[in-house]
């Protein structure tokens, strides 16, 4: 277990871990409040955050930023989230970074002096900052709550989930493609361990989705459904920005009927998952960021290339497209093709028939 690694003690990861009593005790579906925009600062580590950042007289900058949203919350033309994460190495962001979604937008070096004129120009006035040029970014973003001060789950919970997409990302050579980044508390520390990604959809639209209760073993399948297919995990699915919490509930309670998978054991879970997840991986899954999270059955390691002993079949002939219409999609495809030539072969029968009564009848 990833745990081992990072050395955690059999005790934290029964109570504060992946092993806890209180782990898919509750529904998460519509445990997130609205929004339509997510704020990110980058500043410090996990390690020097305070239990309240935002409101610590030592980290001046959040203080601040936090204070100017609050201030001015009533001129915000969306309603804003802020978050503080990490900046690390292979991410490129520091100290006094900020990153905005769905705008997918960052500003380099925000400094104490800078912040209202920033909160006025860029999230009231919707401008571009008047001291800064903003830059343009890409990718799938991973923000894990790693907040250990604020809350012990998530501080148990959280750099083992990082250290899991870390070797995910290693493995399926998307290093500059999918990010993750420790990020400081985000609400629902019973649901540790917590999450949200941030990436374009098959449609160009940035959305963000939050998710809980998620394991070492969830990350794979996030990789080859939510990364991968810009599918939703929906038994993990805490909310989503953009959407209000009631609706985000009814459409998975209609996908999960009385939120039951929700409240499974990590055991029944896995072994309910296992026959979905083993045909994805075996799969070839199209990315909707435009690149593949193929695995290799064998090995483990990614697998961009296939091997093609064979004459080329209908499916190989298929075009790969940067959309959920990958070759995961062929099986469907077909579906489709037979049901049409059904329907044209009845069209013609009922024409022939149609025909032969009229002759007879002349």
């Amino acid at each position: 277990m990833a745990s081992d690694n990072l050395s955690i003690s059999v005790a934290d990861d029964e109570n504060y871990g992946f092993r806890r009593e209180e782990m898919y005790q509750s529904n998460l579906a519509g445990t997130v409040s609205a929004y339509d925009r997510h704020v990110f600062l980058c500043f410090k580590t996990p390690e020097a955050w305070p239990s309240h950042l935002e409101a610590s007289d030592s980290d001046v900058l959040p203080r601040l930023l936090s204070a100017a949203l609050k201030a001015r919350k009533d001129d915000l033309s969306v309603k804003t989230k802020l978050t503080i994460f990490s900046g690390r190495e292979e991410t490129g962001f520091s100290d006094g970074d900020v990153l905005i979604f769905p705008e997918m937008v960052k500003y380099r070096g925000l400094e104490d002096s800078d912040v209202d004129g920033f909160v006025d120009d860029v999230l009231v006035n919707d401008k571009p900052w008047a001291s800064r040029e903003p830059e343009v970014f890409t990718g799938s973003h991973v923000f894990v709550c790693v907040h250990a001060s604020r809350d012990r789950r998530c501080g148990v919970c959280g750099p083992i989930l990082i250290q899991k997409f870390e070797e995910e990302i290693g493995l399926r050579g998307l290093k500059d493609r999918v990010y993750v980044s420790p990020c400081s508390h985000v609400g629902g520390h019973k649901y540790a361990g917590n999450l949200i990604i941030y990436q374009p959809g098959v449609d160009g639209k940035t959305t963000g989705h939050w998710y809980g209760y998620v394991t070492p073993e969830d990350v794979s399948e996030l990789f080859e459904q939510h990364i991968a297919k810009g599918e939703v995990v929906e038994r993990l699915l805490r909310g989503q920005m953009g959407t209000k919490p009631e609706e985000v509930q009814k459409e998975v309670e209609q996908k999960l009927p009385n939120g039951e998978d929700t409240k499974k054991s990590k055991d029944e879970i896995q072994e309910n998952g296992d026959q979905s997840k083993v045909e994805t991986v075996a799969g070839c899954c199209q990315g909707s960021n435009g690149f593949t999270c193929c695995r290799d059955e064998s090995s483990g390691k990614s697998s961009r290339i296939e091997e093609k002993s064979k004459e080329p079949s209908e499916e190989d002939q298929v075009p790969k497209k940067a959309t959920k219409l990958s070759c995961c999609w062929t099986e469907k495809w077909e579906q489709s093709e037979i049901l049409t030539a059904v329907a044209v072969i009845g069209a013609v029968a009922t024409v022939a028939v149609a025909y032969s009564i009229y002759r007879r009848s002349g």
